[in-house]
């Protein structure tokens, strides 16, 4: 695999980098800054990215059927409308917890979204436990809470065939996989695929490729990982010049190029002199495997 090749597209000095989506319509790719409160969409025809301030810490977008865009922001589910830049909110989660926030979100082959929430941070991933919850928000525009307790609520997606929901609960160190049923959007028999090694730290934003097999940001590890779900093995690690990589997407004409998203939030002077591209934008060419288009909100 010589030929797999990391280059830094967007220096965005992003304070938590995430949730990076593929927008076809614009031949462009989204992501969020968390702790920056903006969304974000770079253009790789003009390598710049442009952003859209927002109320709150805002953790994860979404394409929507209409052509706007669906995000969380703070505990809400809200739409945007980029070319006005409005946000309107949907609904709201987590409302007898003062201090929780909503994290990763992804939406389902039948337009549900799905976002987890946690604690809010007191330090990068130092954080009272056992406070986040998995909810979907479903095109009627009604929530359902999947569970709670838990930590850092992450990284999702969905197999092929759609029978299978894989998670990340990151301070467990797992990937999970959950039985899927897409008619109704209930998941159960949760189980552990793939635990983490020392070296890939705490697991992040996660996507799935054409053969069916995941891919894992390594938060604090500077890596993403290749893991198949059906044996629990580590099939290909990729190495990145920040450690604080958040999560990972497919994009580009034909889905083959990877886009990573990173942190700087938590990195004293030395260290972001080390590594003055975290927080960027990393585009990861030569896979020889190519992603899955992004689901829009059917609501």
């Amino acid at each position: 695999m010589a030929s797999v090749r990391v280059e830094c597209v967007a220096e965005e000095r992003c304070g938590v980098g995430e949730s990076p989506v593929w927008d076809e319509q614009e031949g462009a790719l989204l992501f969020v800054d968390i702790t920056g409160r903006k969304v974000c969409r770079w253009s790789p025809a003009t390598r710049q990215a442009q952003a859209i301030p927002v109320d709150a810490p805002v953790s994860s977008v979404a394409l929507q059927k209409s052509g706007d865009y669906v995000i969380t922001l703070g505990t809400r589910f809200a739409s945007l409308k980029w070319k006005e830049g409005q946000v309107t909110t949907i609904t709201q989660v987590d409302q007898d917890k003062a201090n929780t926030r909503f994290n990763d979100g992804k939406v389902d082959p039948a337009g549900r979204y799905f976002a987890g929430t946690m604690a809010e941070e007191v330090r990068p991933a130092v954080l009272e436990r056992h406070q986040g919850s998995l909810y979907t928000l479903f095109s009627d525009l009604s929530v359902v809470k999947h569970f709670d307790q838990v930590d850092i609520s992450n990284g999702l997606d969905w197999s092929l065939d759609h029978r299978t929901f894989f998670y990340i609960d990151s301070l467990s160190y797992s990937v999970d996989a959950f039985d899927y049923d897409l008619q109704t959007g209930k998941i159960g028999n949760r189980r552990s695929i793939y635990k983490m090694e020392k070296e890939e730290s705490i697991p992040d934003g996660m996507c799935i490729d054409t053969e069916g097999k995941l891919w894992v940001a390594c938060y604090d590890g500077g890596r993403v990982i290749r893991l198949d779900p059906e044996t629990g093995k580590r099939l290909q690690t990729v190495k990145l010049p920040v450690d604080k990589t958040t999560s990972c997407c497919f994009g580009g004409k034909d889905y083959s190029e990877m886009y990573v998203t990173s942190a700087s939030d938590g990195m004293d002077k030395e260290w972001l002199s080390r590594q003055p591209q975290a927080g960027g934008i990393f585009k990861i060419t030569g896979l020889g495997v190519k992603g899955v288009p992004p689901y829009p909100f059917a609501g």
